[in-house]
């Protein structure tokens, strides 16, 4: 009897984690993406608020989608490249750039290149993207351009 409640309880534990995992993560947003501002800075960073994970850990819908949005309406800018780097639990396949290049692509490090950035255009990538744990990730930000006052670290994103 004692047994047969162990072999139960297991196997409702690895079904609930199957469950949580095939879920996936989430935030909560009612568009899908979020942005954060830097104080003085004239872009913004788009990432996303909510996604999932299939059961072998790959986001679904293609991956996803990390850019730059720049909200000036009467200023472009030059030379703009946008980085994505794995901190941590977080393996990048394939990439697709939107509004420029892809320029430099490994398992952990991803970077889009545009040569100028327009009044109220953007900058990104949709990248492939394996979790290596659903409860721990993050991912850091670094851009670099001409004819702002950004920093060069714009933060992280993850949990």
């Amino acid at each position: 009897m004692r047994a047969s409640f162990r072999v139960l309880t297991v196997a409702g534990v690895l079904t609930a984690a199957q469950l949580a995992l095939a879920t996936g993560a989430s935030a909560r947003a009612e568009n899908g993406a979020e942005t954060a501002r830097s104080t003085g800075c004239p872009v913004d960073i788009v990432y996303p608020s909510r996604f999932a994970v299939n059961a072998s850990g790959w986001v679904t819908d293609g991956g996803l989608y990390f850019g730059v949005r720049n909200r000036s309406t009467a200023k472009s800018f030059q030379k703009v490249t946008f980085t994505v780097t794995d901190v941590r639990n977080i393996r990048f396949g394939t990439a697709t750039a939107k509004g420029g290049k892809v320029s430099h692509r490994t398992p952990k490090t991803v970077s889009v290149y545009t040569t100028t950035l327009k009044k109220k255009g953007a900058l990104g990538v949709k990248v492939q993207t394996h979790l290596l744990s659903t409860h721990t990730y993050k991912v850091r930000f670094t851009l670099h351009g001409s004819g702002w006052n950004c920093a060069v670290d714009q933060g992280t994103w993850g949990s």
